[in-house]
């Protein structure tokens, strides 16, 4: 059960390509999709969880490596993620030791796999989990909502694999996230991917704070990683705790799911928008390809401007300038995480 988890296959073991995650056959020495070498050296060797280059995946490898020298030096927003398995003294005491490893490397497995997917860069392993950031040293404008993304995930993909682990071991596995968003000065990238950062205040503390108080099973998050995602995620508050260090009580959250807005320009819209002005020639020629659409004549338009000029907000009043009923529209996104995701945006209209 756990090899078809995982994507094995029952009766063979399949290669998983590191570069593109092809499935290949066992004997295959290179990846039959993208032609990376699936050798000993290259994809089978046991990730060393104290390298962070033996189990970063190439390509967000490439991308520290190429922006390493623009963020040297500087002071970065990001969003930390603390996770650990919840009574994993206990499930010690109740397996095998090498029962415990292979349990643990599953956990391990999942908890890379998600945020990766991401783009999150994970710091340190703690023993029974893990410590990410978001944010840096891959610089992301959505940090915050990119882990809370993947602390979802995280808790969904273990539920599923502690079913299995029920069934075959006998024990719970739960794991708890917690998170905060805060400043940090990023100072040198490694070749080796180690990252060199100083927390500003309390950023790392108090995401472990974040993490130590929450229940198993439910990720909980800081004010202000809530303040950057209410609009994208639905919370439950969780009302004030008493963080060492700091002399007032904290007021913390509970992310429960994501929510239906998922542009910017829909949580602007729900708040209040300012009164559009101008773009009349950009709104009848909008206007115009509809009505050639209409009579059947094809038409396909793309609208290109500097961010922040109002491409969404032209969109978004040309759909209210039109009659309901008159159209169907379907509207999907480019997402950065969603680079490895072949057909992202078309799958994501299909469904």
């Amino acid at each position: 059960q756990l090899c078809e988890f995982f994507g094995y296959s029952e009766k063979k073991l399949s290669h998983i390509c590191p570069q593109c995650g092809y499935e290949n056959l066992t004997e295959d020495k290179f990846c039959g999709e993208c032609g990376h070498a699936l050798t000993d050296s290259e994809a089978g060797h046991p990730i060393d969880y104290s390298q962070p280059h033996s189990y970063t995946p190439k390509n967000l490898a490439d991308k520290i490596m190429t922006m390493r020298g623009y963020i040297e030096g500087e002071r970065k927003l990001v969003t930390v993620l603390f996770t650990d398995v919840v009574n994993y003294t206990s499930i010690s005491e109740k397996l095998d030791p090498e029962e415990v490893h292979r349990v643990m490397d599953g956990c391990f497995k999942i908890l890379m796999d998600q945020i990766h997917r991401y783009e999150g860069t994970i710091d340190k392993f703690t023993g029974d989990g893990v410590m990410a950031l978001f944010g840096a040293p891959v610089a992301h404008e959505d940090h915050a909502r990119r882990a809370c993304y993947a602390a979802l995930a995280i808790q969904r993909a273990i539920t599923k694999y502690s079913e299995i682990i029920q069934q075959e071991c006998g024990v719970e596995l739960t794991v708890r996230v917690g998170l905060h968003s805060g400043p940090v000065i990023v100072g040198s990238v490694g070749n080796d991917l180690r990252m060199d950062y100083t927390a500003i205040g309390d950023t790392t503390n108090l995401a472990s704070r974040m993490e130590s108080v929450a229940k198993q099973g439910t990720v909980l998050v800081s004010a202000d990683t809530h303040r950057m995602t209410r609009d994208f995620f639905k919370f439950g508050p969780r009302g004030k705790i008493k963080v060492k260090g700091k002399n007032e009580a904290i007021e913390v959250y509970e992310l429960t799911e994501a929510g239906e807005v998922e542009t910017r320009i829909e949580a602007s819209a729900r708040k209040g928008l300012t009164r559009f002005v101008g773009r009349k020639k950009e709104i009848e020629s909008l206007k115009e390809a509809f009505v050639k659409a209409q009579s059947g004549s094809g038409q396909v338009i793309g609208i290109v401007g500097e961010a922040g000029v109002g491409k969404s907000r032209l969109l978004l009043e040309l759909r209210g300038i039109l009659s309901a009923g008159e159209y169907t529209y379907i509207e999907s996104e480019c997402l950065h995480y969603g680079v490895s995701m072949a057909y992202l945006p078309l799958l994501d209209i299909l469904r």
